[in-house]
C-alpha cells in the first residue's frame, strides 16, 4: 500500500492511498479541519465524492479505525443486544462482589456462568483483552459477552448491588 501526499496552497492537504484493485482513497484536509473523502477507479480518474467530515467527527472515525475508540459507561450495567439470544454487557464492580481480589483464573467465571470478559476499564486504562492472571479489583467495569441466563448468572457473582 502506498500513500501519496501533497500541498494544496490555500486548501490544505491530499493524500492519497492506493488499494489493492488499483483504486484510490483521496483524502483531502482542508486547513479549516473539514476533511473530503473521494474514490478514483484508477489513478487518472476523477474522483467520486463519497461523503465529508467535521474535524471532529473525522477524529472520531479514525479512532474508531485505528481500534482505540472506547467510551466508558457510567452506568452500573448496560447491555446491547448482539443477536437474539447473545447480549454484550458491561458491569461495575463493587465492594460485595465475590470475585474481588481473584484472578480471573481463580474466579472461574465463564465455567461457572457461561460468560466470557472481553475487557476490563480499570481508570483511564483498557485492558483487552485481559489474561487469566488478571486481577479483578473494586470499580472495575467489565465488559461482558453472554447469553441473557448466562449474564443473569453472572450478576449473582457480583452481589446485591447490581
Amino acid at each position: 500500500m502506498t500513500i501519496y501526499e501533497s500541498d494544496l496552497p490555500g486548501v490544505g492537504k491530499k493524500f492519497e492511498v492506493e488499494l489493492e484493485d488499483d483504486t484510490r482513497l483521496v483524502i483531502v484536509t482542508h486547513n479549516t479541519g473539514k476533511r473530503e473523502v473521494f474514490l478514483k477507479s484508477d489513478p487518472d480518474a476523477d474522483g467520486d465524492k463519497l461523503f465529508d467530515l467535521s474535524d471532529r467527527l473525522a477524529r472520531t472515525v479514525g479512532t474508531i479505525l485505528e481500534g482505540a475508540y472506547f467510551q466508558p459507561v457510567q452506568a452500573d450495567a448496560v447491555e446491547t443486544m448482539l443477536t437474539d439470544d447473545t447480549y454484550l454487557e458491561w458491569y461495575n464492580v463493587t465492594e460485595t462482589a465475590e470475585i474481588v481480589g481473584q484472578s480471573l483464573r481463580e474466579a472461574d467465571i465463564r465455567s461457572r456462568t457461561g460468560v466470557s470478559i472481553i475487557a476490563i476499564q480499570r481508570g483511564d486504562d483498557l485492558i483487552s483483552p485481559p489474561t487469566p492472571e488478571t486481577i479483578l479489583e473494586v470499580d472495575d467495569t467489565l465488559v461482558v459477552v453472554g447469553e441473557r441466563e448466562e449474564c443473569a448468572d453472572f450478576e449473582t457473582l457480583l452481589g446485591d448491588e447490581v
